[in-house]
């Protein structure tokens, strides 16, 4: 098994949560509300903004040209992505540019981002990678099983086909690549680092959608 097949087979069971969470089915079916559709993909774009600046600190800490193109690659990616989330998605669904602007951050948007950018800050290079791997690679299996059994006629079939695209399967290729050949040079401490910012990170994954599903705000003290 290589280092990342360890990676899932760890999180097997929160990995199982997420693929059966109600977001996820009702995205498949088709039945997701429109309003809560909405509120996610509005979160998604404040998300992915702060995701490309983790990716963008990660590139700049990178050991060698390679790793820092294919981060710095992944950054822009995650760039034209947010722009298209603008131009498409939110038109769609009918998200002005004053909603975006009057919809903050999430609690759990907020969360995952200040990880990710703590992560590519201050923790080692191979952590730092390690916690950016579920945003790519958890997408890209949903998608693939989302696609797999959605209609053709699925609301949502245009968020499906991004993340179930071989263009979005070769990123994540590559961020397996990147994250084994970290872990066959990493010393044991590193190795249990990395495991367990994947675990954290695939917790905010599900967490993520879990908030965007139940609607969940900032709690105003009384």
């Amino acid at each position: 098994m290589t280092f990342t097949d360890t990676l899932w087979t760890d999180t097997s069971d929160l990995q199982n949560v997420i693929a059966t969470m109600p977001f996820n089915t009702e995205l498949a079916d088709g039945t997701l509300p429109p309003e809560t559709f909405r509120r996610y993909i509005i979160q998604d774009a404040h998300y992915l903004e702060g995701f490309a600046r983790a990716l963008a600190l990660s590139a700049a800490r990178a050991p060698d040209a390679d790793a820092v193109a294919q981060l710095a690659g992944s950054a822009k990616g995650a760039i034209v992505v947010e722009r298209l989330l603008h131009a498409d998605y939110m038109n769609r669904f009918d998200v002005s540019a004053e909603d975006f602007a009057a919809a903050p951050p999430s609690r759990a948007c907020d969360h995952y981002v200040s990880f990710l950018i703590r992560s590519a800050a201050v923790e080692p290079f191979p952590v730092a990678v390690v916690s950016l791997l579920p945003c790519f690679w958890i997408y890209h299996k949903i998608g693939v099983m989302i696609h797999a059994r959605a209609k053709p006629d699925n609301p949502f079939s245009a968020w499906i086909d991004t993340y179930a695209s071989p263009d979005f399967e070769d990123a994540v290729t590559a961020m397996l690549d990147l994250t084994n050949r970290l872990a066959a040079q990493a010393d044991e401490e590193t190795r249990k680092a990395m495991t367990a910012a994947f675990t954290r990170a695939s917790w905010h994954e599900w967490m993520f959608w879990e908030s965007a599903y139940r609607g969940e705000a900032w709690d105003i003290p009384a």
